[in-house]
C-alpha cells in the first residue's frame, strides 16, 4: 500500500509515494507527469526523501538504474 503523497521542495519534483509491499516509487514531477519506478529498496526511497536536491538523487541513484513506467 502506498504512502501519502509527500510534497518535497524541488524545482523538478513536486511529490513521491512508496509502496513498501511492491517496492514501488512513485514520482510527480512540476508538470504533473507521475513515474513509477519498480523494485526500488526502501533505504533508497529513505535517502532519497531525505536528499537535500531531490532532482539530483533521483539523476544520481534512480534514473537509469530501476526499471519505470509513465503513469500519466
Amino acid at each position: 500500500m502506498f504512502t501519502e503523497w509527500i510534497e518535497v521542495e524541488s524545482s523538478n519534483v513536486a511529490a513521491i509515494r512508496y509502496d513498501g509491499d511492491d517496492e514501488e516509487l512513485e514520482v510527480q514531477f512540476n508538470n504533473n507527469i507521475i513515474y513509477a519506478y519498480f523494485n526500488v529498496p526502501a533505504k533508497v526511497f529513505d535517502e532519497f526523501k531525505d536528499a537535500d536536491s531531490k532532482g539530483r538523487y533521483l539523476n544520481q541513484h534512480i534514473k537509469g538504474v530501476y526499471d519505470y513506467q509513465k503513469i500519466s
